[in-house]
């Protein structure tokens, strides 16, 4: 008897867990705020501009979510590594990053639909004698990549000879320690780079000709598992975006000029 008891309790404790679990998007219209997850020295993605202000294309998305959902947004800042843990224990209700859906950060959370692809590539300096992926891949060249990033599990993949080296924080990171003499090469997506680069002394960073991998790497927002609700919003907020036009503005803006550099 106890023990049937005792069953029902726990079904009803996880079935009251899960309904509440399942309320994110109620939780946050209740709060009046929208808490985001980002990494801001990730540019045009996500960044702290020349006022001090939070800005980049993820974060006028997320404001775009929070004005259309009638509650404030609050912006959260974390190294990379921090930025699942901080969805996970709740600081946050939506991670906002230049991350890739992989198979194994899907154990942990859950991705929404891609609202962007990028490619990976190799960049050195300008002077240095690689002409492809191939001569990178050699146990002499040191590669930096970014850490927990997919551009470190590519050069994994793609350079097992090289000698990989990690550093923690935006793709900038890895461009002052190319020039640094740091390292031979570094792999990131594109768009990271070519971002960074007028930062840098004209043509001393070129990027090699052939790109890693079999194609486009998908970028997607990512919420917890459990929020159900949030993920079809989300999903429903870019659909919404992409019919009225405020998604290609976000883009042309921040993804395919360098326009922004002038007001941030």
């Amino acid at each position: 008897m106890k023990k049937r008891v005792l069953a029902v309790l726990l079904a009803l404790t996880m079935i009251m867990t899960g309904t509440a679990m399942a309320n994110t998007l109620a939780d946050i219209v209740q709060r009046g705020e929208l808490r985001v997850a980002v990494q801001s020295g990730a540019a045009p993605y996500a960044f702290v501009d020349k006022n001090g202000d939070h800005t980049g294309s993820m974060v006028d998305f997320a404001k775009d979510m929070a004005d259309r959902m009638g509650v404030k947004l609050k912006i959260l800042d974390f190294d990379w590594d921090g930025l699942i843990p901080a969805l996970l224990s709740g600081k946050a209700d939506i991670l906002a990053a230049d991350m890739t859906p992989t198979l194994k950060r899907h154990l942990k959370i859950t991705f929404c639909d891609p609202w962007y692809y990028v490619q990976p590539c190799v960049f050195t300096t300008n002077d240095a004698t690689f002409l492809k992926p191939e001569d990178v891949n050699k146990p002499d060249v040191t590669v930096g990549v970014l850490l927990g990033s997919t551009g470190e599990t590519i050069a994994k993949q793609y350079l097992p000879n090289a000698q990989i080296k990690t550093y923690k924080g935006g793709g900038r990171m890895i461009v002052q320690a190319l020039l640094a003499g740091h390292v031979d090469a570094g792999v990131n997506d594109d768009l990271a780079v070519l971002t960074v680069l007028p930062d840098f002394p004209p043509k001393s960073v070129r990027l090699l000709d052939r790109r890693l991998g079999q194609g486009k790497d998908p970028l997607a927002f990512a919420v917890r598992h459990e929020s159900v609700n949030l993920w079809q919003w989300i999903n429903l907020y870019f659909a919404f975006a992409r019919s009225d036009g405020s998604y290609d503005k976000n883009i042309k803006y921040w993804m395919e000029s360098t326009d922004w550099k002038k007001d941030h």
